[in-house]
C-alpha cells in the first residue's frame, strides 16, 4: 500500500470514528424535549452523521484496495458532503447568532425576548399552526413538573437557580409581573399585571401555565439556540477532519492511477 493509501485509509477510518460522535450528538439533540416537540431539526445531523459512515467505509474499502472507480467515487461524495456540512454550520451560526436573553437583577437565571432571535427562527418554528402542536408537545414533557421536584423550599433559592431557557420562559411568570412565588410552579397575586401581556397569559393551571406566553416561545429558541451552539462544535470538528480526508484523499487517487500506469507498463501493454 502506498503512502498516500496508507494515511487515507488511516484518516478514514478517523472519519469513521467523528460519524458515530456526529450520530450520537444528533441522538441527543433528537432527545431533548425542544427538539422533541420540532421535528424539523431531529434529523440533520443524524441523517449527515450516517453519510459520512458510508463515505468514509468507501474511502477505507478504495484506499485498502487500489480501486481507482471507488476512491473517485468516494471523493466525488465526500466533496458533496464537506459542501452540505460547510452551507449546515454557516446557516446554522446566522439563525442563532441573535440572543433574546436578558439578565434579571437578582435572579440567577435568565429571563427571554422573542424579538431578540432571527425572523427565519420565529417565522419558521412559532407560526400559530405550528405553535399551538408545539405547545401541546411541550406540556407533556416533565421539564416544569422537575422544578417542583428540586426542592426549591424558598423563594431566594429559586431565584438564585439556573434555570434552562425552557423552563425560564414556559414555567413561571415574567419577573416584571411582580408575582408571589409559592412553589415554582406557582404563583400569585401580581403586583404588576400590566407590565407585561404574558402577565394575563399566566395560569396555576399544570397543563397551562405560561405555554401561551411568549417567553415560553423565546425561552423555547433560547434551548434551540444553546443546544445547536453546542452541536456545531462537533459539526467544525467534522468538517475540518474531512477536509483533511479529502486533500489526502485526491492524493491517494492520483497514487492509484500511477501504480496503474506502471503495472501496465512492467506488463507491455503500453
Amino acid at each position: 500500500m502506498g503512502v498516500a493509501n496508507y494515511i487515507t485509509a488511516v484518516l478514514n477510518f478517523v472519519a469513521f470514528l467523528c460519524s458515530i460522535a456526529i450520530i450520537a450528538s444528533g441522538i441527543w439533540l433528537s432527545q431533548k424535549p425542544d427538539n422533541i416537540c420540532i421535528h424539523i431539526f431531529r434529523w440533520p445531523v443524524i441523517v449527515l452523521g450516517f453519510l459520512i459512515l458510508l463515505v468514509s467505509l468507501a474511502g477505507f474499502v478504495g484506499a485498502c484496495c487500489y480501486n481507482k472507480n471507488l476512491l473517485a467515487f468516494y471523493l466525488c461524495c465526500m466533496a458533496i458532503l464537506i459542501a452540505l456540512f460547510l452551507i449546515l454550520l454557516v446557516f446554522a451560526f446566522v439563525v442563532t447568532r441573535p440572543d433574546g436573553s436578558y439578565d434579571v437583577p437578582g435572579k440567577g437565571y435568565k429571563e427571554y425576548r422573542l424579538d431578540g432571535y432571527s425572523s427565519w427562527l420565529r417565522n419558521r418554528i412559532l407560526g400559530s399552526k405550528n405553535w399551538n402542536k408545539i405547545r401541546a408537545c411541550l406540556a407533556d414533557t416533565d421539564f416544569c413538573p422537575k422544578l417542583t421536584q428540586q426542592q426549591y423550599m424558598t423563594v431566594d433559592q429559586f431565584f438564585a437557580a439556573h434555570l434552562s431557557p425552557l423552563q425560564s420562559g414556559c414555567c413561571k411568570p415574567p419577573a416584571i409581573c411582580g408575582y408571589t412565588f409559592v412553589n415554582p410552579t406557582l404563583w400569585t397575586n401580581p403586583t404588576n399585571p400590566i407590565g407585561d401581556p404574558d402577565c394575563n397569559l399566566w395560569s396555576n393551571d399544570q397543563t397551562q401555565l405560561c405555554y401561551n406566553c411568549n417567553s415560553c416561545r423565546a425561552g423555547l429558541l433560547g434551548n434551540l439556540r444553546s443546544e445547536w451552539r453546542k452541536a456545531n462544535i462537533i459539526l467544525i470538528v467534522a468538517v475540518v477532519v474531512l477536509i483533511c480526508v479529502y486533500v489526502i484523499g485526491c492524493s491517494a487517487l492520483k497514487n492509484a492511477q500511477t501504480e496503474e500506469l506502471f503495472r501496465r507498463y512492467k506488463q507491455g501493454w503500453i
